[in-house]
This record gives C-alpha cells, sequence and structure tokens, in this order.
C-alpha cells in the first residue's frame, strides 16, 4: 500500500505574487500601525481553505528570523498567509518580534500545504514530503524542503522531526506515534 497525498489546485503565478505582496503589506501594517488588512478577492483558488506556513530570512545571510502556520486548513489561503505573516513576525518563540525597521532586510517565503495525510516511514521521500509527528502529547512539523536544505537523509529528517517535537530521536519508530505527511507548494520574492 503506498500513501497517497492528496492534491489540490494550484496556484497561478499571478496568485502567487499577489500573497507575496499581500504577506509584505499585511506586516508593514501590522508592525507600523497594528491594523491588518480585508482584502477583497474573487479567487476560488485563494478562497479556498488551506494550511499555510509564512518563513522570514534575512535577505544578506538567508538566516532564519520567523516561521509560522498552520498545518490544518482551518480557514481561507488569503487570510491564512495574513495570519501566519503576522505569527511568523511576532509569535515565533525562537526570536524577538520583527520590528518595522528590519521589514526591508527580510526575504518572504510561503508554503501552502496539501491536507496531513497518514505515512509510514518507509514512504517519505526528501525533498517530496513534509512530516508530522504526534506522541504523547508532543507535536512537531518540518516543511519539505527542510531536509533538502541541511542534506538529510530521511532518516535524519525522521530523527530531526522528533526533536523538533521535543521527543527523542527514533521516536518515530514508537507503534503509538502519529506520523503524517504532506506536500507543499513553495514560492518566494
Amino acid at each position: 500500500m503506498h500513501t497517497v497525498i492528496e492534491t489540490v489546485p494550484a496556484l497561478t503565478d499571478e496568485e502567487k505574487e499577489y500573497l507575496l505582496k499581500l504577506a509584505r503589506r499585511t506586516l508593514e501594517e501590522y508592525l507600523g500601525s497594528g491594523s491588518i488588512p480585508s482584502p477583497q478577492v474573487d479567487s476560488p483558488t485563494l478562497l479556498e481553505k488551506r494550511a499555510v506556513f509564512v518563513t522570514l530570512r534575512r535577505k544578506d545571510t538567508g538566516e532564519l528570523r520567523g516561521c509560522r502556520g498552520e498545518s490544518i486548513a482551518r480557514r481561507p489561503l488569503v487570510e491564512a498567509v495574513i495570519h501566519s505573516a503576522i505569527a511568523a513576525a511576532v509569535d515565533d518563540p525562537r526570536f524577538p518580534p520583527v520590528t518595522l525597521g528590519e521589514l526591508p532586510d527580510l526575504h518572504i517565503e510561503i508554503s501552502a500545504l496539501t491536507p496531513l495525510k497518514p505515512i509510514r516511514p518507509e514512504e517519505v521521500e526528501v525533498g517530496r514530503h513534509g512530516l508530522m509527528i504526534i506522541l504523547d502529547g508532543y507535536a512537531g512539523l518540518l516543511l519539505p524542503q527542510v531536509p533538502t536544505e541541511y542534506g538529510w537523509t530521511a532518516r535524519e529528517f525522521l530523527d530531526a522531526l522528533c526533536q523538533k517535537a521535543g521527543l527523542p530521536p527514533g521516536a518515530w519508530r514508537d507503534p503509538r506515534a502519529q506520523l503524517y505527511g504532506f506536500e507543499s507548494e513553495v514560492w518566494e520574492e
């Protein structure tokens, strides 16, 4: 049996560009005045509920500055981008909040996820699948691009996922562990 990852409608280049501009405008408005944009869109693709992550990196070094999102589709894509952009800037516990002054030096990346589906460890394809693990009240998620950035094997990916969740490496072997796979459409400024 092979796990089939559910596909979702692909975004057009124009929709991707719109969402990147919306993420940047959201950060400018939120960090500048505390307001949140209320975009008027009629694209069915942008109004479809999607899980999204927004990643902020320093333009000069590529260093991570914030990454937050939702693993389950709860709101329309356009709203998910707004909320995830704000969370990446001010609610990533690994970093102090982003300031308006540093925003011009940050690069924005958006990852729109397919729905989570159970996956077996032997089915994990590095570079294709993102993963989420849930075990004993702990949970962690890594996007598909993470293991390729670090040159990890599938096993190293699974172990890093456990560590992200606060679990020991190898916890993915626990029969109680719930392992989910997904794919993502990734684009950036």
